[in-house]
């Protein structure tokens, strides 16, 4: 049941003094994208009648079928904490149709749904939780992101030695005015590496959420002169950051996952779950991890996952099972996405292919409860652990391989993806990086 009526928007346009709308929604690779309009177009907005060019978006429409319709989640209104408070701006997070009033089925958003529409016939919820983490760096004098900063904090440090904590205060503030509730924060391992933590939410929820997370990060940064960065791996010698991704099933209010009499406290359709995305994360990773520099932090080394395993015990593997205190919280952790990656789609797969391991009855190999980076390659073989992608490329031909992962996605969205994330390769390996000149110039 939505949330606010037509009549609800109305009203709370004009008592909060609201001039503005943004009207927002997401590519394929998952930006932001944004129309805004005054209040004056608010019934147009209410009545779907805002159109767009999606010819001008990558990946949404040829020239001669361009004109797209922005029709806005009357649930998604938020109005934005760090704009004036007279004329006020609000957002509306939108779902992209066709001119003929059909969903445009390359719609991010849209592919999501149409997910969650497969767990709700299996009568279940679906709830995500993310685990963002990101840099504060600061800018230079001309407002341009760098790399630097002068902090030297670590895991759980405080202030002094976190520079950054009066910002991701701020940012905490200004997400509980967004109507975020934020279970925990706190500096992470790497210098200038922070975490904040926001509540469980049912799957659209999530995705939305990080969307609106990430945007107001680095408004909150900005105002600070710094820049937050997402980027999975910005500085070669400490970790990247990651988006843990805990994911759950519920029905009649009951977490499906959880079996108080197994050893892990997980049910069979846990076990099941696990093994449709270890059947499927060779070609989820292409979506999870989107970017050349998504396999900068998939690496040995910095505590990211490279070895296709789980546990119950350890965080060496790609898929842990965290400890809970009672059977409500009980979650699978999948600990190899990155904030690149668009959420729409990286939680739309990673369900997928959940759910077909429940419908198909897909068991996991055993539980791997020791560490693996400590394990040989002849150790590794013998155990049958496989690697995750070591770049973009192989992912991208994983994808390829992949029918059911790329069902979910649909045939004009996979074949785009596909045929963009080539490109992107390609651009790569001809740029000649700053390593080649150093290694190389004076020796050659």
């Amino acid at each position: 049941m939505s949330q606010y009526t037509r009549d609800d928007i109305i009203r709370m346009m004009e008592e909060e003094d609201v001039e503005f709308i943004r009207l927002q929604f997401t590519d394929m690779f998952g930006n932001l994208k944004n129309l805004a309009v005054t209040t004056s177009q608010l019934h147009r907005v209410l009545d779907n009648q805002i159109m767009f060019d999606g010819a001008s978006i990558d990946g949404f429409a040829r020239v001669e079928e361009s004109d797209m319709f922005l029709y806005p989640d009357l649930d998604t209104f938020c109005i934005f904490p760090w704009r004036p408070q007279h004329g006020k701006v609000a957002r509306f997070i939108c779902d992209v149709y066709r001119a003929d009033g059909t969903p445009f089925e390359a719609d991010p958003r849209y592919v999501l749904k149409q997910t969650i529409k497969e767990v709700e016939k299996m009568g279940y919820q679906f709830d995500v939780g993310p685990e963002c983490e990101f840099f504060l760096f600061h800018s230079d004098d001309e407002g341009n992101p760098t790399t630097i900063t002068h902090e030297k904090a670590g895991y759980f440090d405080v202030s002094p030695q976190d520079l950054g904590e009066n910002a991701r205060r701020d940012m905490i503030l200004t997400l509980e005015d967004m109507g975020f509730v934020i279970e925990s924060s706190h500096h992470e391992s790497a210098p200038a590496q922070h975490e904040i933590d926001f509540q469980y939410q049912e799957a659209l929820k999530a995705a939305d959420g990080i969307m609106t997370f990430k945007l107001a990060v680095r408004t909150v940064a900005k105002r600070h002169g710094l820049h937050a960065s997402f980027m999975p791996k910005p500085k070669p010698d400490v970790n990247g950051s990651g988006m843990h991704m805990n994911m759950s099933l519920s029905r009649d209010g009951r977490n499906v996952f959880y079996d108080p009499e197994d050893a892990c406290h997980l049910s069979q359709e846990g076990y099941w779950f696990i093994g449709g995305i270890m059947k499927h994360i060779r070609a989820i990773t292409a979506i999870t991890n989107p970017i050349v520099n998504s396999y900068k932090r998939l690496v040995p080394g910095f505590e990211a996952p490279v070895y296709i395993a789980w546990s119950s015990r350890n965080r060496s593997p790609l898929i842990r099972i965290p400890s809970v205190q009672n059977g409500k919280d009980q979650r699978i952790e999948l600990r190899s996405p990155d904030s690149s990656a668009n959420p729409y789609l990286a939680i739309a797969v990673c369900l997928a292919a959940g759910l077909e391991g429940i419908r198909n009855h897909i068991d996991p190999p055993e539980s791997m409860n020791t560490n693996i980076f400590a394990m040989t390659e002849e150790e590794r073989e013998a155990a049958g652990i496989e690697c995750l992608p070591g770049n973009l490329l192989e992912a991208i031909h994983d994808l390829e391989q992949d029918e059911f992962i790329r069902s979910v996605l649909g045939e004009h969205l996979s074949e785009y993806y596909i045929r963009s994330k080539k490109k992107e390769w390609a651009d790569y390996c001809a740029y000649v990086t700053n390593w080649e000149i150093e290694h190389y110039l004076a020796k050659i």
